[in-house]
């Protein structure tokens, strides 16, 4: 790292779980984020400032006023704009050392796949089944971990996957029935709670890339955000799930959609 490097992460030089070594992890790392709405907003923004060095980022969707309410990586002279392209621009003016693919189009299975295997942490962003399930079978396929976040009315919830250690998928939590819960569009979601989780997944995948060995390996995290409570919930594998093969989840939870 040059000095302007070690200025600008220094606060990160001082935790002895990243240090030099931790930070050098960080900037060479690929860090694939799938959805720049309310959850993918935070989730790049504290990511890119971290010194995450290749983010790549994936939405096929534009900048809507109803989106600013929440999604935070963009502004009103965004509206209309491709939100790939508008989270390019907020985030290399937040870090400009920070190397970012845009891809403003859903992926195919095999791009998805490709880009998978390719990163080294994959951040669930989205807000629908469909994409989460294929996000999953992707990471199982490639053996890479995916943190995965969703939020809807004032709850939360962010759990990560690791495959390549052999623990459960996200199909392990949640099967086909889940395709019918509801969206933050028919429910609404309180902004900040967005921010919670999102930046609970941005620090998983730091941690994944660092290598600290703690987190939210095989749990489900929960947020009540009325309480103010937090729980979490074990993960096993479902001998059954049609993805990874392996065993049977813990309890059946109501999935919320995300942003």
């Amino acid at each position: 790292m040059n000095d302007l490097q070690l200025l600008r992460y220094s606060r990160h030089l001082l935790l002895p779980n990243i240090d030099i070594a931790g930070q050098e992890k960080l900037l060479a790392a690929r860090v694939l984020i799938i959805g720049l709405g309310g959850l993918g907003s935070p989730a790049a923004m504290y990511l890119a400032a971290s010194g995450a060095g290749h983010l790549v980022l994936v939405d096929h969707d534009t900048v809507e006023l109803s989106n600013l309410q929440r999604q935070i990586v963009h502004a009103t002279p965004d509206l209309k704009r491709p939100k790939v392209e508008s989270a390019c621009d907020h985030l290399l003016a937040l870090n400009p050392e920070v190397r970012i693919t845009t891809l403003a189009r859903t992926l195919n299975e095999d791009e998805l796949l490709n880009e998978v295997k390719q990163a080294d942490v994959t951040l669930d962003c989205t807000d629908n089944f469909a994409s989460r399930f294929a996000i999953n079978a992707a990471c199982v396929r490639a053996r890479r971990p995916l943190v995965y976040g969703a939020a809807i009315r004032f709850e939360g919830q962010v759990a990560v996957f690791h495959p390549e250690a052999g623990g459960p998928c996200y199909r392990c939590l949640y099967n086909d029935d889940a395709t019918a819960a509801e969206s933050c569009s028919q429910t609404g979601v309180a902004a900040p709670l967005l921010g919670i989780i999102g930046s609970v997944q941005a620090t998983e995948a730091l941690k994944l890339i660092v290598g600290i060995d703690a987190g939210l390996k095989d749990r489900l995290l929960l947020l009540d955000g009325l309480r103010m409570e937090w729980s979490s919930v074990a993960i096993r594998r479902d001998p059954e799930c049609p993805v990874c093969g392996g065993p049977r989840k813990q309890q059946a939870l109501h999935a919320p959609a995300s942003s």
